[in-house]
Order: C-alpha cells, then sequence, then structure tokens
C-alpha cells in the first residue's frame, strides 16, 4: 500500500459565492458547525497520519498564512500566489517543488464530509495503483451529498476507470474535491492560472484516471446557504467541533 506523507489543501480562491461571509476573510477560514473548513481537513490528515501541508494563498492571504501556521500538529509550508492566483492547476504546478516527488493528496478546501468511522482517505489510499493510475478522485454520490445541484460529473467503471459525463443529461457521479497524485506528472508544466481538468484530461484520454467512491456524507459548502445547512447537519449528527492536538478557532 502507498504510503503518503503530504497534501495539498487548495485555498487561494476568492470566494465570491461565499459572501458575504468572505468580506473579512478567506473562504477555508469560514466555520462549519464551529470549525473552520480548513482545520477540518488538516484534522482529518493528521488523523491518517499526514507530515506535511502545503497551503496555497493569495486572497486574505496574511490571515490564512497566520492561521495555518499557528498549527502544532503538523508542519505546513505555504505556497505564495499573491501576485497571481493560478486556479486548481497551475497551483499544483506552483506548489510542486514543494510537495516532493511521492504521491500527495490535492483537496479542495470548500468539501466536507461526515466525520463518524469516516475511512474515506485511507480507502483511496488503499485504492491508489501507481501502475494502473496517474490520478485517483474521491467521488460523491449525487444522492448521498448536499449543497451540489449539479448533473454530476463522472460514471465510474467496473475496474474503477472514470468517463466524464459528456452529452449525457447526468452521471451518477460528483467530483468530491479530493485526489491523489504524484507531483511530477504535471511539474513541467507552465506556471499559469488553469485548471486541473486540463490534465485530468490527458490522464482521462489514457484511460488513468481513475475514482474511489466515499462512503460518508458529502458537504459541498460554496456559499452561505450550503454553509448553513452543512453546519446544521454536522451538529445535528456529530455535535460540531471537536478537541483535537492542533490549534482551534
Amino acid at each position: 500500500m502507498t504510503k503518503i506523507h503530504t497534501a495539498m489543501l487548495m485555498s487561494a480562491g476568492l470566494g465570491t459565492r461565499m459572501r458575504p461571509l468572505t468580506d473579512d476573510r478567506p473562504k477555508p477560514m469560514i466555520e462549519v458547525a464551529g470549525r473552520s473548513l480548513i482545520d477540518r481537513l488538516l484534522d482529518k490528515l493528521v488523523g491518517i497520519g499526514i507530515e506535511r501541508a502545503v497551503v496555497n494563498v493569495h486572497y486574505f492571504a496574511d490571515m490564512l498564512e497566520a492561521h495555518v501556521t499557528g498549527r502544532t500538529d503538523i508542519e505546513v509550508l505555504v505556497s505564495d500566489e499573491r501576485d497571481c492566483l493560478l486556479e486548481t492547476g497551475g497551483g499544483v504546478v506552483k506548489a510542486a517543488p514543494l510537495l516532493g516527488d511521492d504521491p500527495v493528496f490535492i483537496l479542495n478546501t470548500d468539501s466536507c464530509w461526515s466525520d463518524e468511522t469516516d475511512t474515506s482517505l485511507q480507502d483511496m489510499i488503499r485504492s491508489y495503483d501507481e501502475d494502473r493510475m496517474d490520478a485517483l478522485l474521491m467521488l460523491a454520490r449525487r444522492d448521498h451529498s448536499m449543497g451540489y445541484d449539479g448533473p454530476g460529473d463522472f460514471l465510474l467503471h467496473e475496474d474503477g476507470r472514470l468517463e466524464r459525463r459528456g452529452d449525457r443529461p447526468d452521471a451518477p457521479f460528483a467530483y468530491a474535491g479530493v485526489y491523489i497524485m504524484r507531483p511530477g506528472l504535471v511539474a513541467d508544466r507552465k506556471v499559469e492560472p488553469f485548471s486541473a481538468n486540463a490534465y485530468w484530461n490527458d490522464f482521462l484520454a489514457r484511460g488513468r484516471l481513475h475514482g474511489c467512491v466515499m462512503a460518508p456524507y458529502w458537504m459541498h459548502v460554496g456559499d452561505p446557504a450550503s454553509r448553513d445547512k452543512a453546519s446544521q447537519w454536522l451538529l445535528d449528527n456529530e455535535g460540531g467541533a471537536r478537541e483535537t492536538t492542533g490549534r482551534s478557532n
């Protein structure tokens, strides 16, 4: 089984859809049930033994950098995008020297999921097979999610390969904001703004983009209404924020 030591949290976005909550802070610092989105993810990463997190910063960069580097339970490195927001693909390319040569987790900070007996990240590690795949994406069932109203992103073949929805009216699975990839696969790309979909499409063309379906309830926290719904769900089902060994809000 692959051992993963490092993760990147995509944290540089402007949080436009989350306004007015992002008028005075970056989106990753928005609280859901009493704990910030980024700390919830860092807690999960620490819980499975991840030792290092790379966080890219742009919007309210100083505030976010001060927040994440205050963690005492995980090493945090900052990829500075203050001068230019590089999007989900360019941000990974810029951060590649910090990420190292081994496979890493890459996570969107607007994804949240239930915690109880959660093994989603461990399941991804067990499923990841570098001989067969260039990237492994976490998938959520559309009927087992909150805050996502799209038609779905992918179909999943029996062997784990992914196929885009294409011209179909819908697809059963949505991308749930987490994937595993070796950064070296994209390190030679130009550092410029572009979407991760650009290299995902290359992987798809080679039949090497795979998916792993998560078991817990997935919450896409993209706007104030979805934040409120996710907070209420977590409070009702899990009691909200928990004490951790890292910093608290």
